[in-house]
């Protein structure tokens, strides 16, 4: 007997999207689909419409043309379904820590707002302001505030850009553990190939408004920088970036299929 199984409905399918400010034209037919639990970063030169493609995920912008579906439903407005953190931690200076975490929520704010704090290291910091937490601190609170509401999609727009080398590193490991543990839909921004490579299970590059590569990042979790295959595929990323590589079959083809 034959069993038929239905394939699972991406969390997030992108067709012909595209997005114009005025004559300007920032995307142009985007194609992408995301399963379900996958961690997906998205890479390119500034300007290549990187952070405008997750702004039109999140339903803070409208598409020019084009539809994103989420959970095979067509996106009309803000994005239920997700959170986003953005590079700047963007927390109130006069609430405290675990109210600022706390914002939105109703029933059982204040005990989920430190567990959570609990969960990004923090508990012992609930009732300190802002002012007198660290860089660091101050994004594991905005990842907080995002992680509360247990969003089936995190949306990551650059959120590190402005911490130090080790810092990032914290963050990094911090981000990948609840991603493992949570289970959430990923999506993130950001400037840094090493980053995407050792977050992301997919890395998207976006040149002029298209994307040109949908790289897979064959690697283990937990991701280790000494890994073998760690170099070779930050190099071969930054080589594309920088015009130096060509793409690749499998690349290509996985970029018409996406």
């Amino acid at each position: 007997m034959t069993v038929n199984i239905e394939p699972e409905t991406p969390i997030v399918e992108i067709s012909n999207l595209q997005k114009s400010f005025g004559n300007h034209q920032v995307l142009r037919d985007i194609n992408l689909k995301v399963e379900k639990g996958e961690f997906i970063a998205i890479v390119g030169k500034s300007g290549c419409g990187k952070s405008t493609l997750l702004r039109l995920l999140a339903g803070l912008e409208s598409a020019s043309d084009g539809v994103i579906y989420t959970n095979g439903e067509q996106l009309k407005g803000r994005n239920q379904l997700a959170k986003i953190m953005f590079q700047d931690g963007r927390l109130l200076p006069w609430k405290k820590v675990y109210q600022n975490v706390g914002l939105g929520l109703k029933a059982d704010w204040h005990q989920r707002a430190e567990k959570v704090l609990e969960q990004v290291g923090l508990a012992d910091r609930a009732y300190d302001w802002p002012s007198v937490l660290s860089g660091g601190q101050r994004q594991r609170v905005a990842l907080a505030r995002a992680l509360v509401h247990e969003p089936e999609i995190l949306l990551l727009d650059e959120p590190l850009g402005a911490l130090d080398a080790l810092t990032r590193i914290e963050m990094h490991q911090l981000i990948e553990d609840l991603w493992l543990d949570k289970k959430f839909t990923a999506v993130l921004v950001t400037h840094d190939v090493e980053e995407a490579v050792a977050l992301a299970n997919r890395v998207i590059l976006i040149e002029d408004g298209e994307i040109v590569m949908n790289h897979p990042i064959k690697l283990p979790y937990p991701r280790q920088r000494d890994h073998p295959l760690f170099s070779p595929t930050v190099s071969h990323i930054l080589n594309r970036i920088l015009g130096k590589g060509k793409i690749s079959t499998s690349e290509l083809r996985l970029t018409k299929v996406e």
